[in-house]
């Protein structure tokens, strides 16, 4: 479903399951009419009184008569939802429109209409309608937040229709639901160059050509609406069929972005963790590098890349953004691994393909290398280091646990272990912003980095 497409609830309410469910909707002032009005049935025909049997029929016939009202009107309420938008970064807005619609020949009584949302999203929203006529439609709208990244169901639709009189109240559900995902909050992020980068992306176009001179052409047969001017006479002569100059080719360069999400590498949760740092971090520079023309992959240290397709990168134009937003929904509902090391991101980097194969040309290939790592023993900090030799640059944000909780960290020493690899590393402490720490990246020479003046 696009954003902001309506989401029907099926035009008919899942409702009391039949006449002895509707006879159950009875409130506490409808089987009060009924309790008197057979009460006063007895008494006449006890006493023989025929005006107290006609109050009596009347007050336990009224109910009865709602029951059925409402009980023939109960699908012919309709309900649709539209969330817009239906992606949206932790901390911000969306907004919910309920629609009503009456779709039977007969008003509705008074309607009370709540939707189910969960907790973390803010209170369940309750809306009371009046009276709807026929053919009529009313519309509601809502808003909903969260400061925590991942996937909300909204729904079902629950709607409480009550007669006149207030002599009976159902209850119907609608049978679908939407579900808003809440993407990592993303920074945007000055323009640097970073080693490993094609120059071109941001800084001009490199190209490859496909022909090296007139001699060393390598041409390819005639389509229908090429460019008559690109006709290859030589060629054509030789094959006997109509042949072109390929086109110049744009080089595009790959980045992958590597997320730690070992659970022993990270402590404490919520918004303000490392972790949560980490990921929005991981957000932030896949859309920055997707906006700078880079074929994009995410890889997590579980070895899975997304995209899955191409290579595990992203190739261009829509499937660009397809794969985007595949990594941003990805990003949204990432939890901590088991592992307890980096040796399937490794194997990943150094085949180059992930899950899907392809990679960065060879060793010591021309793509970049953007790695968010968590504590890093002895182990692992070697392991990392030789990821950087599959790579035209690599950059690295570490952050170590015990440098978010103001304990002694030897996490400069892991930073200076992956400087000397040919790393650009950075220690990422507590509060810091991440632009700050990628303009240092940007700025730092090749195979060093800084730790920012923090420790």
């Amino acid at each position: 479903m696009s954003a902001g497409a309506p989401r029907g609830a099926g035009g008919e309410g899942r409702g009391a399951g039949g006449l002895r469910a509707s006879l159950s909707g009875l409130t506490t002032r409808g089987r009060s009419f009924l309790a008197a009005g057979v009460a006063a049935a007895l008494c006449a025909y006890v006493l023989g009184q025929g005006e107290l049997l006609r109050v009596g029929l009347l007050l336990a016939v009224l109910p009865l008569v709602c029951v059925l009202t409402l009980h023939r009107t109960r699908h012919r309420v309709s309900g649709s939802r539209r969330l817009t938008p239906v992606r949206v970064p932790a901390g911000s807005e969306a907004r919910v429109r309920l629609r009503m619609e009456n779709v039977s020949r007969l008003p509705t009584g008074l309607l009370m209409l709540q939707d189910r949302v969960p907790y973390v999203l803010g209170p369940r929203p309750r809306f009371v309608l009046d009276r709807v006529e026929p053919g009529g439609r009313r519309e509601v709208s809502y808003r909903v937040r969260s400061d925590l990244r991942g996937r909300y169901p909204l729904g079902p639709l629950q709607l409480r229709l009550t007669d006149p009189f207030g002599l009976v109240e159902l209850t119907r559900s609608f049978s679908t639901y939407d579900t808003l995902t809440v993407i990592p909050r993303t920074e945007a992020l000055p323009p640097v160059r970073l080693t490993g980068e094609t120059s071109g992306y941001g800084d001009g176009s490199r190209r490859s050509l496909a022909l090296a001179g007139d001699d060393d052409v390598i041409p390819r047969g005639y389509r229908r609406g090429d460019d008559l001017r690109r006709v290859h006479w030589r060629s054509t002569a030789r094959y006997g069929e109509l042949m072109v100059r390929r086109e110049e080719q744009p080089q595009r360069s790959k980045a992958t972005v590597l997320l730690d999400t070992r659970g022993v590498a990270f402590e404490g949760a919520g918004p303000d963790s490392a972790f949560e740092w980490a990921v929005s971090g991981a957000a932030s520079a896949l859309v920055h590098l997707l906006e700078q023309g880079f074929s994009v992959r995410l890889l997590t240290d579980t070895g899975t890349s997304v995209p899955g397709d191409g290579g595990g990168f992203s190739s261009g134009g829509q499937e660009s953004a397809e794969a985007a937003g595949l990594m941003m929904d990805t990003l949204a509902v990432v939890g901590h691994s088991d592992g307890a090391g980096l040796s399937r991101a490794y194997d990943a980097v150094r085949s180059g393909g992930g899950n899907g194969g392809g990679g960065f040309g060879g060793a010591g290939g021309d793509g970049l290398l953007i790695a968010f790592f968590g504590d890093l023993d002895d182990v692992q900090t070697e392991l990392a280091a030789k990821m950087r030799v599959r790579c035209g640059g690599a950059v690295a944000f570490v952050l170590d646990s015990a440098l978010w909780a103001g304990r002694p960290s030897r996490v400069e020493a892991r930073v200076r272990r992956l400087r000397d690899a040919g790393w650009t590393a950075l220690a990422a402490p507590p509060g810091v912003a991440f632009g700050e720490l990628w303009r240092q990246a940007g700025n730092a020479p090749l195979g060093t980095g800084t730790s920012g003046g923090w420790g």
